[in-house]
């Protein structure tokens, strides 16, 4: 679809669209009258003025005039107006048709009769989007009109141009409404004649463009959407890229290695004084949470060079920390310690502002409403309970479990909760329409994490394997992740790096593992840890930042493969390292 051929000589051009039948005259109404067939077969290809056949690179895909007309678009969409003219005269390939060329000056100026009949004589075959242009045009006529008032003239477009192309019975009939108060539909529709004019053109054009073939007007920034795909495609097949946009260049093909994958130990922190089970970074990733076996919880800071040291130590649990939770906004944080209280803090000062219990029995996992004002539990009576950040109880059920409760979250709009409910058995409970959907393992699941966009969850089995599903809709498995070890422990894994492209997973081996996410190809296996590795964490806002806890009692802190080797001695922070011991009495 385009315009004719620029082949002919220009008298015999000429003369032969000067013969052309013409029912298009000074406010006369659009017709649908056609070109004849020869000039329409014609004008069913693009219009250049050389070599439409001639083709450049090395695999003879990219037509010369092509790459010129969009290359000349380029010039003219970033202002370098002279140098997109130059490339037109040096080559000989024009921009636009000068039929084109004479429509769209015809609609900067709003000489819309011409227009029209301009638009027909460009021989586009789609009737319908010639209806459509035409539309557009005579609209514009009709508001315009209506604006000076001139009633009169407004009114024989509609009924003489407008209406006879039968296409978009609505808008007609809002635009035959527009007379009884043309002030009123005015000022909501268009503006006036001078700078409010040119401006409303200008945005008829963008929809002409958007209507018409490619081939007759050329999209505005069609270089640069190219480029950016081509771009987007390296990045997307890149098995391994884990870096910004902002990082990819033009000037080679991009294509990360291993290297940008996390999987140098820079720092090992040392403060807890038994087995480290869980940890979390914050949704700001300017802090890391660790909980242990030693009956404490740990609130690190993470310096702007990367450095993390103690905040606050928080201690007044009785038994084994088995969680600690960041709020929403990353004031709070919530432990839970195993079967006994959960208690909530205060991430500035290192308070306990609340502990939060249940007569008889005890949590064995908690979250966040994802407004932060309220929090939920799984207990060790296999129910699930709510409460107020007042203590207030809202809500506590049982229903068909036979399971406790290890883990559980609620998505970000608060519609759907989670949680295991058998073995073998996810809930993904709907809070709205109260109703549940099952997802059903071949095997006993032992944790499970939510991906930042809540549509994929991601669940470690005891089979050593860690299945990915996508829980939009029905559930289905998407990916299946192998290769780490699990025999005893619950061993958590996570989303991370960029888009949340790779997996990560502790393992019973004392290794961290790292897959990539869609193929489920192992990528890394990072040794270090001289016990089992219960829980990884990857930073949200540091794609180069992975930490990793383990029952040797420390967490290692990942990062690039780059540091020089006389500098990869540990970094031990001891347990007085910067941090006050906050202790706590509850409320």
């Amino acid at each position: 679809m385009g315009v004719v051929e620029d082949t002919e000589p220009p008298l015999k051009r000429a003369k032969r669209l000067a013969d052309e039948p013409n029912s298009f005259s000074g406010n006369s109404s659009v017709r649908g009258s056609t070109v004849n067939n020869s000039l329409g077969d014609l004008m069913a290809r693009p219009l250049t003025s050389q070599g439409d056949d001639e083709t450049i690179g090395s695999k003879g895909v990219i037509k010369k005039t092509e790459f010129i007309r969009i290359i000349t678009r380029a010039l003219y969409s970033l202002g370098y107006d002279k140098a997109g003219a130059m490339l037109e005269e040096e080559s000989g390939i024009p921009l636009h048709h000068s039929l084109v060329k004479v429509f769209l000056q015809q609609v900067k100026d709003g000489k819309w009769d011409e227009s029209v009949v301009t638009l027909h004589r460009i021989g586009l075959l789609d009737e319908n989007a010639v209806k459509s242009a035409s539309f557009l045009l005579l609209e514009q006529k009709f508001l315009e009109l209506l604006k000076i008032d001139n009633i009169v003239d407004a009114l024989g477009t509609l009924r003489n141009e407008i209406v006879p192309l039968h296409i978009n019975t609505k808008r007609v009939h809002e635009l035959a409404s527009s007379l009884i108060s043309p002030s009123n539909f005015i000022s909501h529709t268009t503006s006036g004649p001078g700078k409010e004019s040119v401006n409303s053109r200008s945005k008829l054009l963008e929809e002409l463009q958007n209507l018409l073939p490619a081939s007759v007007i050329i999209p505005d920034k069609r270089l640069e959407c190219l480029v950016e795909n081509s771009l987007h495609i390296q990045r997307d097949s890149c098995v391994f890229h884990n870096t910004l946009d902002r990082d990819l260049s033009l000037y080679s093909d991009h294509q990360c290695g291993k290297h940008q994958i996390p999987s140098q130990t820079v720092q090992i922190l040392e403060s807890h004084t038994d087995e480290v089970w869980f940890l979390q970074f914050s949704h700001n990733g300017k802090y890391l949470a660790s909980s242990s076996k030693d009956q404490t919880a740990i609130i690190w800071e993470i310096n702007a060079d990367g450095h993390i040291s103690v905040k606050h130590t928080l201690v007044g649990h009785q038994k084994p920390v088995i969680a600690i939770l960041w709020s929403p906004d990353d004031r709070q944080v919530l432990t839970c310690g195993s079967e006994e209280v959960i208690r909530r803090w205060d991430v500035d000062s290192g308070d306990c502002v609340h502990m939060y219990e249940k007569g008889g029995i005890g949590p064995i996992s908690c979250g966040w409403y994802p407004d932060g004002q309220g929090i939920i539990a799984g207990m060790t009576d296999r129910s699930i309970c709510m409460w107020d950040l007042d203590g207030r109880e809202m809500e506590c059920w049982k229903g068909q479990r036979t399971q406790k409760v290890s883990d559980i979250a609620m998505t970000d709009d608060g519609k759907w909760l989670v949680s295991v409910c058998k073995d073998s058995v996810i809930s993904l409970f709907d809070r709205e329409a109260t109703v549940e959907k099952l997802i059903e393992e071949e095997d006993m699941i032992t944790s499970f994490s939510l991906s930042n966009d809540n549509k994929y969850l991601l669940v470690n089995l005891l089979n050593q394997e860690i299945r990915l599903w996508n829980i939009e809709g029905d559930p289905k498995i998407v990916a299946r992740y192998k290769g780490h070890k699990r025999s005893r422990f619950i061993i958590r894994s996570c989303f991370g790096g960029y888009k949340q492209a790779f997996i990560a997973s502790g393992s019973e081996d004392s290794q961290v593992y790292i897959w990539h996410r869609s193929t489920g190809k192992l990528i890394l296996e990072l040794p270090g840890h001289a016990g089992a590795v219960n829980c990884v964490s990857w930073s949200p806002t540091n794609l180069h930042m992975l930490a990793s806890a383990s029952d040797d009692g420390t967490i290692r802190i990942w990062g690039l493969d780059r540091i020089n080797p006389q500098n990869q001695r540990k970094q031990v922070q001891g347990s007085s390292s910067n941090g006050v011991i906050h202790r706590c009495n509850g409320n």
